[in-house]
């Protein structure tokens, strides 16, 4: 019994160790497979040895930072842990919308807006992360400037006049220069739409004015061949009338104008016939002549 007391400790922590440690003396010996697979699950999803890369996104592979040759693909990919990182980058169409300064031929001031349709070439994901960075870093660093420096060139060949009227023509020149000036950067065009320009408030206004002018001139030209056709058709209907007329007096004989004068005579005779007074067309030639009763 003394010597039990002798060997018994009197250090609270030095127990709580001694107890810890049989317990994992007995968890080790009694479930090692238990352990071994709770460790395994903590380590797989605290280091992740995986990575996915989602719909429309390519992975770009790096060792300890070192881009590499090889893309990855659409799906779940097994990597090495704290040695191999991955970043994905999305492959999809992107939409920016653009203001660019720019003037015309003739040195007038606009403002264009630009939409550009465009997406990153799949095969050279890693070189455009190496060279140029992520997608917000593409469109700061290459897109804007490229749009600004093409749109610029585009419409300086241009005066005001012709932008307004020949953008489609503008628009595919603006889509060519911008296509060939992004594809050495691995980024490709789909679309480009000029959605508005804006020219300074004096030159809106004077071709404000000089529509209104036009206009105006076209209806004076209107209203004078209007006059002009109208002149000309009363001359033509005074021509035709005075040929009727002509025409009638040479086919008119007397007996034509007899036989008239009884077509339209009624048989009455007035009420009130003063001395000397005619009566005409009552003679009608019917074999004899027949006279008047009194």
């Amino acid at each position: 019994m003394a010597s039990y007391k002798s060997n018994k400790s009197t250090d609270p922590r030095r127990d709580f160790v001694l107890v810890l440690a049989d317990l994992i003396r007995a968890a080790l010996s009694k479930g090692l497979l238990v352990g071994g697979g709770f460790f395994l699950l903590f380590a797989f999803l605290f280091l992740r040895p995986f990575c996915i890369v989602a719909a429309g996104e390519r992975g770009v592979i790096m060792h300890f930072g070192e881009v590499q040759d090889a893309i990855l693909g659409e799906g779940m990919h097994f990597i090495m842990p704290i040695v191999t990182s991955v970043e994905t980058m999305s492959v999809r169409v992107n939409k920016n919308e653009i203001s660019a300064a720019a003037s015309s031929k003739d040195l007038q001031t606009l403002t264009a807006d630009i939409a550009v349709n465009w997406h990153i070439d799949p095969e050279q994901v890693n070189t455009i992360y190496q060279r140029v960075g992520d997608t917000e870093q593409i469109i700061s660093g290459i897109i804007n400037p490229a749009v600004s420096e093409v749109v610029k060139a585009a419409t300086a060949k241009k005066n005001a006049e012709q932008i307004i009227t020949q953008r489609t023509e503008l628009k595919e020149g603006i889509d060519t220069a911008l296509s060939e000036r992004l594809e050495p950067y691995g980024l490709l065009i789909d679309d480009v739409s000029l959605t508005n320009f804006s020219f300074s408030p004096e030159f809106s206004k004077s071709i404000e004015l000089k529509q209104v002018a036009e206009q105006e001139a076209k209806q004076a030209e209107y209203t004078a061949l209007k006059a002009e056709k109208d002149a000309q058709a009363t001359i033509n209907r005074a021509k035709g009338q005075a040929e009727a007329q002509r025409l009638q007096d040479r086919t008119l004989t007397p007996n034509i104008l007899q036989q008239q004068a009884i077509e339209k005579w009624d048989g009455q005779y007035p009420d009130v016939m003063t001395q000397g007074d005619a009566i005409p067309m009552l003679q009608i030639l019917t074999g004899e002549n027949k006279q008047p009763a009194q």
